[in-house]
Order: structure tokens, then sequence, then C-alpha cells
């Protein structure tokens, strides 16, 4: 059985593309729902690298069913292993926090991925930053602000990471868009779960021959813990997760090949609604006033971005033409 959904894009499909995003956000806010669910059972680089042997093996055999090995090498290796890395340490900074924060919390900041697109598309892809952009960027900022609250008594630093996190996947996104579009999909998964791989058994590696101090095992155990004992609940997690994960990137990946950035962009931030849902049914919690109020001025920036990209790209084209 032959899978062209998996074979190097040669053309657009919005309806296909639409379709294979909202499975993509579907999928991915059910994995990081049940990652911040299970974040007591297992560590971040046990979770990882399980994860990663499931996405490794379902990648070889899904290449394996759709046309040959060949569609794991990629074109170019240099920027798809370079993305893989951006990949994880956006994964790294985003579940770091899944112990501490509300998911509705980590969704938000990982969501502010276009104002970083915005700041770096200039540098990166030459691509003018003008008024409307400059002010998509102040409305994120200020969704952002709104979440984290620096001025809350309560802050702590580790609000940042899922903003962190957001940083890294826009480098992700910027490198796709620069150098990895003609990337076939499993290529691209391939590299992520490789790299995935390495990063959780250098983890595991380094804090078993360097463990931390008590205390800080004690305070952080979901990245200061390499291996803690295995069960079949987090086994049977880990490769349900894979799957998910999987699906998910895959998904977008294919999605965002196939379709115009501007117009899968906006319906990008379903992710926000999926996690809110799932929020409800895991752990029985809505985002608070204040988180949605933040959480609505974030999706609007990038609903706003992907307009702006949108009008700029007709005004192109009618000037071409």
């Amino acid at each position: 059985m032959r899978i062209n959904l998996f074979e190097h894009p040669h053309e657009d499909h919005p309806v296909l593309a639409i379709g294979l995003l909202m499975v993509a956000v579907f999928a991915l806010a059910c994995q990081d729902s049940l990652v911040k669910l299970m974040s007591s059972y297992t560590s971040f680089w046990q979770f990882q690298t399980l994860r990663s042997i499931g996405n490794v093996g379902f990648t070889l055999l899904l290449a394996a069913m759709s046309g040959g090995l060949t569609l794991i090498r990629p074109v170019n290796a240099r920027p798809v292993y370079l993305r893989a890395g951006f990949m994880t340490l956006c994964m790294f900074c985003f579940f770091s926090s899944a112990p501490f924060l509300s998911i509705a919390q980590m969704a938000a900041g990982l969501y502010t991925y276009p104002i970083f697109v915005s700041l770096l598309a200039g540098p990166i892809l030459g691509e003018q930053v003008g008024p409307w952009r400059i002010s998509a960027i102040l409305v994120g900022g200020a969704g952002a602000a709104i979440v984290i609250s620096p001025w809350d008594s309560g802050f702590s630093p580790v609000q940042l990471l899922p903003l962190i996190a957001g940083f890294f996947y826009a480098c992700n996104i910027l490198t796709v868009r620069h150098s990895c579009r003609k990337e076939s999909p499993l290529a691209l998964a391939f590299a992520v779960g490789i790299v995935f791989l390495v990063s959780g058994i250098v983890g595991i590696t380094l804090l078993t021959l360097f463990p931390l101090s008590e205390s800080i095992r004690a305070a952080t155990p979901f990245v200061a813990i390499g291996w803690p004992e295995l069960s079949l609940l987090v086994l049977g997690f880990a490769v349900f997760a894979s799957v998910l994960n999987l699906t998910g990137n895959l998904c977008m990946t294919r999605a965002y090949q196939t379709a115009d950035a501007s117009l899968l962009a906006p319906l990008d931030f379903t992710y926000l609604l999926f996690i809110a849902v799932w929020g409800k049914i895991l752990f029985d919690q809505w985002p608070s006033g204040q988180a949605l109020v933040g959480m609505i001025l974030i999706a609007s920036a990038g609903v706003l971005i992907a307009w702006r990209e949108q009008v700029i790209r007709a005004t192109r084209q009618s000037q071409y033409n």
C-alpha cells in the first residue's frame, strides 16, 4: 500500500491542509495535556526517550508503507536537523513547566511564537516589519504579560519557560519556511525523533552519572531525575503520546507545506481552544478570566499577523500580474 501523503509535496491543497491542521492541533493539545497529567509518574528524560523510540519506529514503518526508506532521507540534512534541535529545545522548555503551571498558561506561552516569527522574519527572511506587525507584536506581548503576570507576588521564573518554548518553536517555523519546504514530512519527523532520542539518552546518562542534590530532585523531579522506575502505565502512555505526537507533527508539517501560512495560522490557534477543553476534561479546570483575556490577545495578534501577510501577498501578486 502506497501512502501519497508522505511523498514530497508538489502543489498546494488548501482544503486538505485545513483538515490536516485541525487533526494536528487536536492531537497535540491532547498529548500536551496528558504530559502534564503524567508528569508526576515519569521524568522528562524517560518520557522523551520512550516517546522517541516510538516515533522513530512508527516513522520507519510509515516510510516502508509509503514507497521506501528513501522518504526519511532529507534533501538537505543541515536545516532538517537544525530544525530538530530547535524542536528539542522547545519541548524541553515547554514540558519542564508542566508540573508547576496550568495547561492554559503553558499553551499561552507557547503560542506567542507568531510574535517571535514576526520579530525574526526581518533578519532571517528579509521581510519588512511594518506598523501592522509591530502592532500585532505589542498586542501579543500584552497578552503574554497578562498571562505571565510578572508583577504578581507569586510570579516564578518557571512561568517564562513556555515563552522561551515559543521562541524556539518560531525558530522551527522559520527554518521550515526558509529551507525545508521541499522535504518529505517523514524526513522531518524522523530527524526530530532521532534528536529527541539522543537528547533523552544524554539526559538520562548525565543525571545517572552525576546525580543532582536531593533538594533539587525533590523540587523539580520531572527534569532532575534521569530514569525513575518504569511502570506499564508510563510505557503505555509513552506509546500513546508517540502516536499523538507523530500524527500531529506529520499533519502540521504537510499542512504548512501545501497551503499558505497566512491561511492556516489563524486556524492554528484553535489549539488554545482544544487545550481549554482538555484542561476541563482532565483537570476540571477552565482558564481563569485573566488567562482567558491574555489568550484572546495572543490569538488576536497571530490572526492579525496572518491577515496582514495575506494582504501583502495579494498586493504583490496583483502588481506582478
